[in-house]
């Protein structure tokens, strides 16, 4: 299997099993909550924060680079009574008007983005004065020996992980793109010790 078909008719499979258990379920509906209004969705995948959509949420606008990841989100969308729409591939070239998203939410993507901080900026182009980004992702260790491992494992993971990066600081991206953290929890997944490279995770409110 050639690795460009390995990227865009496996990978979105085992993302969407990966990303569905209880517990990450639990951190998608905490980081829906309190989304208001039209919704940007950056790395809008297979659907899985569809459930989790708050009454709030009067449409939600869709960024998703994989036409398999999409078509996989069909049923999940068509359950939801919220519409949603796919407006572009990338996240950091958005074809939308400043200021025309009331909140943005982004989830378990932005170690994808090849320039997170061009991504996060358009977010805060689209989003109006006020509105916030919801995120919820897995980013860098706070402990040296876990940071060693992510370090190693990085460049072999991101070869057959869709470009998957361990290794990046999710608050201090936010930050650097304009976004100002109000809310911040971050932890590790429940699982074990050997897998913590993979699953430190931030879940966060900025303005």
């Amino acid at each position: 299997m050639s690795l460009r078909v390995w990227d865009e008719r496996a990978l979105p499979r085992l993302t969407d099993r990966a990303l569905r258990g209880h517990d990450v379920g639990e951190l998608r509906r905490a980081t829906c909550a309190g989304l208001t209004g039209r919704v940007l969705e950056i790395g809008f995948g297979s659907g899985l924060n569809v459930r989790w959509y708050p009454p709030g949420v009067s449409s939600v606008t869709a960024i998703e680079p994989s036409d398999l990841g999409w078509e996989l989100s069909a049923k999940r969308r068509s359950r939801s009574d919220v519409p949603v729409h796919r407006a572009g591939l990338d996240g950091q070239r958005l074809d939308l008007p400043d200021d025309s998203h009331d909140s943005a939410l982004v989830t378990f993507s932005l170690c994808t983005v090849p320039d997170p901080l061009l991504a996060l900026r358009e977010a805060r182009r689209v989003v109006r004065a006020g509105g916030r980004l919801h995120a919820l992702e897995h980013g860098v260790a706070p402990e040296e020996t876990v940071r060693r491992w992510q370090r190693r494992i990085e460049p072999p993971w991101g070869a057959v992980a869709g470009g998957c990066h361990l290794t990046r600081d999710v608050p201090a991206l936010l930050e650097s793109a304009g976004w100002h953290v109000e809310d911040r929890e971050q932890d590790y997944l429940p699982g074990p010790a050997l897998v913590r490279p993979w699953t430190y995770v931030y879940r966060l409110v900025a303005d």
